[in-house]
């Protein structure tokens, strides 16, 4: 299950359920203003990779539940993704003229009404979570892994220490320059927050114990401390028009990257220990002949 065709057949097959299932959530007119509507499944139909809807899906399978069970959870984090792609790519944050290979949505819809759709993929997101059906007490500890995760203590969080790094405050100042320890906290909150609690809320929707979930908490951690050091390489090494987004744009910026930090080499190396690391925990829990390492690999190995 863990050959890299295989994985790439699987994960496809699962981004074709959930890019169905997110077809059929937005709200249309005249429920919604047709201008909102329209500006929400622009940036949500934009494609993208799918990450962490198929770990929330692959982590509900892993510990013997289906991917059913899990598809609500798996949508609404990618609906909170997308909102946060939004949002970081206005004037004010990262100002970026292209994400998923087309225009950003303030770029062809103005900075408004990008502002009330990122407002509003990330309210629809939790009245989707707040539909699911099943134990609920599992329904209710997967909405808060998730809510915590995309909140101050997670994403927001973590997006706030990356803009003061760059941004001088109303005196003048700016951060100082992060080392290894405060980069590396900097993304398990900006990027790896919401990674892990996909899987967690697939783990736990899933019907998983306190031990497999604990498990795949930890794995995911790891991948989304190498989906950042991969995604930092990239932007120094990778292709715009492959990636769908500008490169080069977090040297320019002064950003702190693990590029900048280690060099290129070391970077990869730790990457490539981080699925290391993830590869023991799994195994120690039997979770090791899963879809999740493959996914893990290909975390590391992707050019997008």
């Amino acid at each position: 299950m863990t050959g890299a065709t295989a994985v790439a057949e699987y994960v496809h097959a699962r981004r074709a359920e959930v890019e169905a299932a997110l077809a059929t959530l937005l709200p249309s007119p005249p429920d919604c203003p047709a201008s909102v509507a329209e500006a929400m499944r622009y940036s949500l139909t934009a494609g993208g990779k799918r990450l962490r809807p198929v770990l929330c899906l692959a982590s509900a399978e892993a510990v013997g539940g289906n991917t059913a069970a899990a598809l609500p959870a798996a949508c609404a984090i990618e609906l909170i993704h997308t909102y946060s792609l939004v949002h970081d790519d206005l004037p004010a944050m990262d100002d970026d003229s292209m994400r998923r290979g087309r225009p950003t949505l303030h770029v062809v819809a103005g900075e408004g009404m990008a502002i009330l759709a990122g407002d509003g993929l990330l309210t629809e997101a939790f009245h989707v979570l707040a539909g699911i059906e099943g134990d609920p007490v599992r329904v209710l500890r997967a909405i808060r892994v998730i809510a915590e995760a995309a909140g101050p203590v997670g994403m927001v969080g973590g997006q706030a220490i990356d803009l003061a790094c760059v941004t001088p405050d109303p005196r003048g100042h700016t951060t100082p320059p992060l080392d290894g320890e405060g980069l590396a906290a900097m993304h398990a909150k900006k990027t790896g927050a919401l990674i892990r609690a996909s899987a967690v809320a697939g783990a736990v929707l899933g019907g998983g114990n306190d031990g497999q979930i604990a498990a795949i908490d930890s794995a995911a951690a790891e991948f989304g401390l190498a989906f950042q050091i991969v995604d930092d390489i990239l932007d120094v090494e990778g292709d715009a028009a492959q990636l769908g987004k500008s490169t080069g744009k977090d040297a320019a910026a002064g950003k702190p990257t693990y590029p900048a930090l280690y060099g290129i080499d070391q970077s990869r190396a730790m990457a490539d220990a981080c699925i290391a690391r993830a590869t023991e925990t799994l195994d120690r829990a039997g979770l090791a002949n899963s879809w999740l390492l493959g996914i893990g690999r290909w975390i590391v190995e992707r050019r997008n």
